[in-house]
């Protein structure tokens, strides 16, 4: 099971541990016994009601109003395909379900199934409904929807960003109405952290209206409905009064979209809002965090925040560039300066809070601008009159598109462009909406950005969404058979312990290869208005508080 733990993950300095260990109610980490996301024989015990004894000592629950929240991008979709950025994901899990998902302590919790089993050989998974589940329009959840949303999203026709979720899968079998049967053709040992938590559509309305309506008005069987939805200016939603689990405390919820985080910060402070969905620059919610008007919970993150680079560039598709400019990269300055200190360096594609499987003895990459200027030239890249190196005519320049209005990473790729200035690499930056800049990297037209996303996640360390060649998520345009030969083999494999080794050195092709600029893990700040009710104690997550807002209310 998860529970606190005050051990020092392993790769941490002695400051950041002290740090980490003293933050209060919301620092925690991930113990070694947490459950590997693996098959097992056995049926999943269904804790899906919200569980009052959890909430901070802040009344009775109380029925009505709106809770706003803010994030700093637009909601571009509501589909189960567009569940990656965090600012849709907690707009998508609250309108649709999934089989079963992982709370904020990381616990495997039973939704729309009431139970599962899974063979011994880890081949057949066995899923059963809670009967009496209703859409929002009014019709019934079964198996067929099941099985439709699977073999839709799943269907290699239709390349997707989840399109590898589904890796293993042969067929899904609907028996019965409240009986759904996946058969896996190959062992995949992240089922219940992949496929199992995606969101279920209502299989006759998306027939009916295609996909790319569907993302625009989505029907589930969440707690909440969608009322009114702006991409880059705010998505409202209302309470489902037929929700299966009972009807949310809250009337609605209004997620507002404000890019600047000192923007956010006013909203906090003038009641305006209520959450910040994404977090606000990190001295704000510090601030935020002495006072007793707010409750902060700060947890470590699973994400890296990094600099895809797209590996099929010329420039930017040897090895040795790549290590370079990393070299020239002062992240703990970055880190210092520009995040308040708030994270610790990446040397890896997975964050040391997943005590099972990272891999401690990596590559550290120090900041060494002499050292990177050597590798440059070695490897034929020499400096112009314009101070920008140059290799067979291939000038050593790329340009970064930032997100539109993200003043917290803007600054980061402003400091960065100087620093690699200095070794003679030319970062220009632009600007563009976040779903132009994915759109752009998954299909290779832009060269680079910066932004926050997972290789590997905790409990579940599997990175095929984005080291594999053909995930939904391979920004880098990386591609080596080794990896892809690892990715597989670690979904195959069961047991944490023969896992291990297995990504352990999949982190070593990794720090190896430098497919991209890997930064820092953030320690992830998550204010609410004390005012807010439901809350948990000693969250391991923050973004799960999100996706369970049916168990939230507002206290006058």
């Amino acid at each position: 099971m998860a529970e606190q733990n005050e051990q020092k993950p392993m790769g941490m300095s002695r400051r950041a541990f002290l740090r980490y260990t003293a933050l209060g109610s919301g620092a925690a980490f991930l113990a070694a016994c947490a459950p590997a996301a693996a098959p097992t024989t056995g049926t999943g015990a269904p804790p899906a009601a919200a569980d009052p004894g959890s909430a901070p000592a802040a009344g009775t629950p109380q029925q009505g109003g709106t809770m706003v929240w803010m994030g700093h991008q637009e909601v571009a979709g509501m589909s189960p395909q567009d569940i990656g950025p965090t600012v849709q994901a907690v707009i998508i899990y609250n309108i649709l379900n999934p089989l079963v998902d992982y709370n904020e302590f990381v616990e495997l919790e039973n939704i729309l199934a009431s139970s599962y089993e899974v063979s011994e050989d880890g081949l057949t998974y066995t899923f059963t409904l809670n009967e009496g589940v209703l859409f929002h329009d009014g019709s019934e959840l079964t198996s067929e929807d099941v099985k439709y949303t699977y073999d839709f999203y799943g269907d290699p026709d239709f390349p997707n960003p989840i399109s590898g979720f589904f890796y293993g899968i042969g067929s899904v079998d609907a028996p019965d109405p409240y009986t759904v049967v996946v058969n896996m053709d190959q062992v995949n040992a992240g089922s219940l952290s992949s496929w199992a938590t995606v969101p279920i559509v209502n299989a006759a309305y998306h027939a009916e209206v295609g996909e790319d309506v569907f993302r625009t008005a989505p029907i589930g069987t969440g707690a909440f409905k969608l009322r009114e939805w702006r991409p880059a200016e705010f998505t409202e939603m209302e309470a489902f009064d037929d929700h299966f689990r009972g009807r949310p405390y809250l009337d609605a919820v209004r997620l507002d979209i404000v890019p600047e985080p000192s923007v956010r910060m006013i909203a906090m402070q003038t009641g305006d809002a209520d959450a910040a969905v994404w977090p606000l620059l990190v001295e704000d919610s510090l601030t935020l965090a002495d006072d007793p008007n707010y409750v902060v919970f700060r947890t470590l993150a699973n994400s890296v925040k990094f600099f895809p680079l797209n590996n099929e560039v010329p420039q930017l598709s040897e090895v040795a560039v790549r290590k370079a400019m990393l070299h020239a990269l002062d992240r703990q300055r970055i880190i210092d300066e520009l995040w308040s200190g708030a994270a610790q360096i990446a040397h890896s594609n997975l964050a040391p809070k997943n005590a099972i499987y990272y891999n401690p003895n990596l590559p550290q990459y120090d900041f060494d601008p002499a050292l990177a200027a050597s590798m440059l030239d070695e490897a034929g890249w020499e400096v112009g009159s314009d101070g920008v190196r140059a290799k067979d005519g291939v000038r050593l320049s790329f340009l970064c598109t930032t997100i539109t209005g993200d003043a917290a990473r803007r600054p980061i790729a402003e400091l960065a462009q100087q620093m690699l200035a200095d070794v003679g690499v030319d970062m220009q930056l632009a600007e563009a909406p976040v779903s132009a800049i994915l759109e752009g990297l998954r299909n290779g037209t832009l060269e680079s950005s910066i932004f926050n996303w997972t290789f590997g996640s905790t409990p579940e360390p599997d990175p095929f969404s984005t080291l594999h060649s053909t995930g939904g998520n391979n920004f880098n345009h990386y591609r080596n058979p080794e990896m892809d030969e690892l990715v597989e083999a670690g979904l195959n494999v069961v047991d944490p312990e023969a896992r291990r080794p297995i990504y352990y050195r999949i982190q070593e092709i990794f720090a190896r290869d430098v497919p991209c600029l890997y930064l820092q893990f953030d320690e992830w700040i998550n204010p609410f208005s004390a005012r807010v009710g439901g809350l948990p104690e000693n969250p391991l997550s923050g973004d799960e508080i999100f996706f369970g807002a049916h168990k939230l209310w507002l206290n006058s």
